[in-house]
Parts: C-alpha cells; structure tokens; sequence
C-alpha cells in the first residue's frame, strides 16, 4: 500500500518546506539540471506537488497522492494517479522518467525500477534524486525518523545499493553528482561536486541498453 497518509494530511506543510529552505531545494534542481539529458517525452514518478517535475521542463506525472496531484496539475502537469510498481504507463513510451525522493516510499524498490524500465524507450534515460543514508544528514534523519511527519514510513538507502537496484532492474552506465554537504539543514553548504559518498543528496543518471 502506498505510503500516502502523511502527505495526504500534511500537504501544506510539504510545500512550505521548500518555502523554508529555499537554497537547498535550489541546489538539488541545481544536481538534477546536472545530470538531465535532452528529452522528448518526460514523466516524473512519484511527481508529489511538481515541486521538480516543474522547473525540469516534465510535463507528465504519477502520483498516488489525490491532494499532491491538485498542486502538481496547477503547475501544469499532468498527472495519472497511481503507484510505481503498476505504472499506468505504455511500454517504451518515455525517453526520462524521473523520481526524486520517492525510492524511500515505495514499497517495492525493485518492482518500481522494473517498471521504470519497461516504460522508457531503448536508450531512454532513469534520473534519481535521494538522501543517501550514509552521509550525516542521512544518519540524522534515519536516527529522528519516527519525529517526522514525512519520513516516519520511509526505508533510507545509501548509494550502493541504489546502485546496484538499478543494475539488477537493467539500468547501466550510471553517472552521479552529489550536494548538500554538512551535518544537518541548519549547516549545509551547496555546490555540485561529481560522484558520491560526501553529499547528503545523491543524483544517479542511467541508461537503458
């Protein structure tokens, strides 16, 4: 089942998260602009508000949050309800599917990437945004889990084993760039640097054969 409930009551306080934290929410579209290939047809899933599907330049989303969705479609999305392991989606009919933060709510991380797969066109692209659970932000944030509204549901992940979900789903030739460097929100440093492993916000771009 989808774990909807806290965004489906906290919508609100969501979207004013990124009002609080504005220059951090800037330099994870900052990593993900990074890493964005050109691209025809984009779909985001688990698309939330549109809070990045937006600015991306993605048009089409899925959701399975009635009261996210609302936001997303005043940005101007177009969103189809639903969950990552049963996209509504055709076979080989995107060339980007994107999916910030949203691997940590699935409940089937590797359904979700399979489906993910399926969906993207020969040579299309998957680009992935999350909290990598071996940076200090990440320890943090496991260690309050049960404090917090959004990620009391959540499974963290650190890179590694993002990594090899997406190899085992088909995925290959991953590149990643990471930001958001210090010990909690209240100390960040910005700034996009290659690779993984210091930055508590990891994007991973890969390919479809």
């Amino acid at each position: 089942m989808a774990k909807i409930s806290a965004f489906e009551k906290h919508r609100d306080r969501y979207e004013e998260w990124f009002k609080e934290h504005g220059p951090l929410y800037e330099e994870e579209l900052r990593a993900l602009r990074r890493l964005l290939p050109p691209f025809e047809k984009g779909v985001e899933i688990g698309v939330g508000t549109g809070r990045f599907a937006e600015p991306l330049g993605i048009k089409e989303g899925v959701e399975p949050s009635p009261k996210m969705a609302e936001v997303a479609k005043e940005r101007g999305i177009e969103v189809a309800q639903g969950v990552a392991e049963a996209l509504p989606l055709e076979d080989e009919s995107y060339d980007l599917a994107l999916m910030v933060t949203t691997i940590c709510f699935v409940d089937d991380p590797r359904k979700a990437l399979r489906e993910i797969y399926r969906i993207l066109k020969p040579g299309g692209y998957m680009l992935l945004g999350f909290v990598d659970k071996e940076t200090p932000l990440g320890r943090l944030y496991q260690k309050n889990r049960e404090k917090s509204r959004f990620y009391k549901e959540a499974t963290f992940y650190s890179t590694q084993e993002v990594l090899g979900l997406l190899k085992e789903a088909g995925f290959g030739d991953c590149k990643a760039v990471q930001t958001l460097f210090g010990p909690d929100l209240e100390h960040m440093e910005g700034g996009v640097k290659e690779g993984y492993g210091e930055g508590a916000f990891v994007a991973l771009r890969c390919q479809k054969p």
